[in-house]
């Protein structure tokens, strides 16, 4: 029997990739028999359905799920196109992450795999009082992190790194996105340095490169 897992997917900063990596994994998971599927667990800027689990589920090449249809895999989804906090007090609401975890907890039910996607990074606030890996530490999921070559991604990993250690919460692996294309040689040096950060800070953490997606080629007919 497949051993259950659930992982979170953070990123380094917004607009980091982090969908494209959420549906890539999940593509690799299910090439080698894990039964996966994906969570938004809180999207901004939609109204009424999730528009990165639609880019999942192209990207690992399969129609829309049952799950998707009933909003188990995007629970919260506001319209503002902003940090959650901002987007929910837009719409005078509160964002409760109870109901995201019990919509977890169903999808774990009948799956091997779910990969969390996040919004935005590690520190992005659902509340005043409540920041995304406060939801993390508290359901212990460990957290698969996207950087990239661009500049600044050092620094950006980094600090996200010292988040996740300070707070005692396993680093599961970094994936590196190659998409788009940076200054070859910032990319590279990049790459070298967080693959050697990571042998001495987080010796069981490992290093992934996901490559350049061509969704055209995913066909979900």
């Amino acid at each position: 029997m497949k051993r259950k897992k659930t992982f979170f997917i953070s990123g380094i900063d917004t607009n980091i990739g982090k969908s494209y990596a959420t549906g890539y994994i999940a593509s690799q998971y299910m090439s080698k028999g894990y039964k996966t599927i994906t969570q938004k667990f809180i999207q901004t800027g939609n109204v009424g359905f999730s528009e990165d689990i639609q880019l999942h589920r192209k990207i690992m090449g399969i129609k829309l799920l049952p799950e998707d249809y009933v909003l188990l895999t995007s629970p919260i989804v506001l319209p503002y196109p902003a940090s959650p906090h901002l987007a929910a007090n837009m719409q005078k609401t509160t964002i409760h992450c109870e109901s995201i975890a019990n919509a977890t907890r169903a999808l774990e039910r009948k799956f091997d795999v779910v990969l969390i996607e996040g919004a935005g990074g590690l520190m992005v606030p659902i509340s005043e009082n409540f920041l995304t890996i406060d939801y993390i530490q508290q359901q212990k999921y460990p957290v698969i992190l996207v950087t990239s070559g661009r500049l600044g991604s050092i620094n950006h990993t980094l600090l996200s790194l010292e988040a996740l250690k300070n707070r005692d919460i396993t680093l599961n692996s970094i994936v590196y996105n190659t998409y788009p294309k940076a200054d070859k040689y910032i990319e590279n040096e990049t790459a070298r340095y967080l693959k050697e950060y990571l042998k001495i800070h987080f010796p069981n953490a490992t290093f992934d490169i996901i490559p350049e997606i061509n969704i055209d080629q995913n066909k979900t007919d």
